[in-house]
């Protein structure tokens, strides 16, 4: 083997180094930590791009990595396909973003920050790459562990509150993800997730209701995760308390439940499982469209740009979940695309949010919202002068924000209009190459196309009344102080929604092939469980 076969291991083992390294210097020497952390995930984001390009050139392959060379369902195995390489490019991005937010002076909040930061990032694509139940866990464990460590970073009362709410519901969804998988593994008596895939099918009538109910409790772990109704009471509360750049990366941890539902609900019970063809769809469909409602509810609702933003989530993770339910293949595809730009967008937000509200006062926030809501009876003579020139920090924090309202609401010409436009056209179109406008759109399809407009139009009017409020009508004149370091991070994420506008044929080539491959797993089952041993000796199974 030679060097670049082992490439798939460094998203793991490249982020547990640099953290055991970080843990030599104390924390006088930030500047050091700083350096090491910053090359270690510019080296990381190098690594990723190269094994997406890998998994596009092998596709519909997979990439399959056997530590300690036992080969599959004996051993620990990664598998790098088109949907992991995706996420993992994903998390990298994201964590350069944020770290480069952090080193302004976040970073400084508390102790081991760098190390933490690592930790997350390790976990985070080590539940990407995993192609096993058990490891996922592990790898699950270890970026809640880690992320615990993030959500009370920077103390305070607001943020220890919800940082242990967070870790009291995430403790039990860790319960929920073993008690599931003892159940699967307890029936079908492996868990490798190709090998999963083959034994479904066979599992004795008897067998399948606990199989079932394995499934369904593993899969509230991970809709916990993801935020669907009623279980993201958590959500909100945490995002908003937390420091901006941790807030920021937590995005795509929301994503994690959606990937492991995306991955293994197709897999598992796809066409392959027989009477459990389909199981849990008509779930996350509907649970989808519940979630996407109360997030656009609590979009309108949002007073604070914080839970603004955190609502957005529950609002991308309903459309996410809702597009997994309907086993629409189109569907899927444009949901990939709908997660990339929605994961971009509000990341971007969270690190606007701190720069904006920098400048404000909480009281002035207060009163805003107090004469909006009731109007304001004093007349004032200086609202007669019209017009005011805007410092160039707030010309350029008012273009990011404008930016990411075009995002968000999905106004052409960004991708977030694209994405939409892909989701609506899916809907409508079917599974087929062509528009089967033969075909009545069904009363829960024209309650989906609802639900996806009238989110465009509740983050209108939340996004409007904000931008109104903090850049025309503001109560304070103060101008935020803000760094170069803090502004790049936020137009680096904006360019990315930018590219992928431009590049939207491309990229969605490349979804709708991850799609196929996702409704077709054939060929990842073949490739994990033919995955040939170095030197290319045999096991004989026991």
């Amino acid at each position: 083997m030679d060097w670049k076969s082992h490439l798939i291991l460094m998203p793991i083992l490249l982020p547990l180094v640099t953290a055991a390294v970080l843990l030599m210097f104390d924390e006088r020497k930030r500047k050091l930590k700083m350096t090491i952390n910053s090359a270690s995930i510019l080296v990381l984001i190098g690594i990723c791009v190269a094994l997406l390009q890998e998994a596009q050139a092998i596709a519909p392959r997979a990439d399959v990595y056997l530590i300690g060379n036992w080969p599959a369902p004996f051993g620990i195995v990664l598998v790098l396909d088109q949907l992991s390489a995706l996420m993992i490019v994903l998390s990298s991005l994201l964590g350069m973003a944020a770290l480069s937010f952090a080193l302004a002076h976040w970073h400084k909040a508390s102790p081991h920050f760098h190390t933490i930061f690592q930790l997350l990032l390790m976990g985070l694509n080590g539940a990407f790459l995993t192609g096993d139940l058990f490891n996922l866990f592990v790898f699950f464990e270890v970026l809640l562990v880690a992320s615990y460590g993030l959500a009370l970073h920077g103390s305070g009362p607001a943020r220890v509150k919800a940082g242990l709410h967070y870790i009291a519901i995430n403790l039990v969804s860790s319960s929920l993800f073993l008690i599931g998988v003892s159940l699967i593994y307890g029936v079908t008596g492996t868990l490798n997730m190709a090998d999963l895939a083959q034994r479904i099918s066979q599992v004795a009538a008897d067998d399948r209701m606990l199989l079932e109910a394995g499934a369904a409790i593993l899969g509230l772990a991970f809709l916990i995760k993801a935020g669907m109704w009623p279980l993201n009471f958590w959500l909100a509360p945490t995002y908003t308390a937390a420091a901006a750049p941790v807030a920021a990366i937590f995005v795509v941890m929301s994503k994690v439940g959606v990937y492991v539902l995306l991955r293994l609900s197709p897999l598992l019970f796809g066409l392959g499982a027989g009477p459990s063809y389909g199981f849990g769809n008509d779930w996350l469909y509907y649970g989808g469209m519940v979630t996407l409602a109360f997030g656009l509810i609590g979009v309108v609702a949002s007073q604070a740009m914080g839970r603004l933003a955190s609502y957005s989530i529950l609002v991308s993770s309903g459309t996410l979940l809702a597009a997994i339910g309907s086993g629409n293949t189109a569907m899927t595809g444009a949901a990939l695309y709908y997660m990339i730009s929605s994961t971009l967008t509000i990341a971007a937000f969270f690190l606007l949010i701190e720069l904006i509200e920098r400048g404000q006062d909480a009281a002035a926030n207060v009163l805003a919202v107090t004469m909006e809501a009731y109007g304001d009876d004093e007349e004032e003579e200086e609202e007669e002068e019209v017009g005011a020139v805007l410092p160039a920090t707030l010309a350029i924090l008012g273009t990011f924000f404008a930016i990411c309202a075009i995002l968000l609401i999905g106004l052409p010409p960004f991708s977030g209009f694209i994405a939409k436009f892909l989701l609506l056209a899916a809907v409508f179109n079917g599974e087929g190459s062509t528009p089967q406008l033969a075909m009545p759109v069904s009363p829960a399809s024209w309650v989906l196309i609802t639900l996806i407009l009238l989110s465009g139009l509740s983050a209108l009017i939340a996004m409007t009344r904000t931008g109104i409020r903090t850049f025309w009508a503001s109560l304070e004149g103060n101008v935020p102080r803000v760094l170069v370091r803090e502004a790049v991070p936020i137009a680096g994420l904006l360019a990315l929604c930018l590219a992928l506008t431009v590049a939207a044929g491309p990229a969605m080539q490349y979804m709708d092939a991850t799609a196929r491959a996702l409704h077709s797993p054939d060929d990842y089952i073949d490739s994990v469980l033919s995955a040939p041993r170095a030197g290319g000796e045999e096991v004989e199974a026991q």
